[in-house]
């Protein structure tokens, strides 16, 4: 199951207890917002790419979109996403569980800027009803991400 690869990976980095499993879903932003008590803003949606046959994660904040121009610019190719069932087989998670935890080696991270406005965030951690509360910069090392980037509007 793909929560207990994120607890075995956030084990490293002593957070694995810090993950929050829900009765309810928080598959989506405005889910994880309402249980979770704070604004959508708050909920660092990974979003997935298919970048050279490759797979991108672009984790973001749960109130803004990516920029088709910026994205092209940045990966010099057009923003496409993954299908749902391209997204389980690139990075191991299922859509509304997907999280920069635990994905192979082969994926690339990249985090948004969106999410600097916040303390802390809350993105999922492998299943449709978890998350984590982390700092922006604990998010970045945790996730392996690549860099900062400004991919949304």
């Amino acid at each position: 199951m793909s929560i207990d690869a994120v607890r075995a990976y956030l084990k490293d980095y002593n957070k694995s207890d810090d993950i929050m499993i829900f009765q309810t879903s928080s598959a989506t932003v405005e889910l994880a917002a309402q249980t979770l008590g704070v604004v959508p803003a708050r909920i660092a949606k990974t979003l997935s790419f298919k970048v050279n046959e490759h797979c991108v994660l672009v984790v973001v904040a749960g109130d803004v979109r990516i920029d088709n121009r910026l994205f092209k610019s940045f990966f010099n190719v057009k923003a496409k996403m993954l299908t749902a069932d391209e997204v389980l087989i690139f990075t191991g998670h299922a859509i509304g569980g997907v999280c920069p935890f635990a994905v192979p080696d082969d994926v690339k991270i990249y985090t948004d800027i969106s999410l600097k406005r916040f303390n802390t965030v809350f993105p999922a951690c492998g299943s449709s009803n978890s998350a984590i509360e982390l700092t922006c910069d604990e998010l970045f090392t945790i996730s392996k991400s690549l860099a900062w980037v400004d991919l949304c509007k």
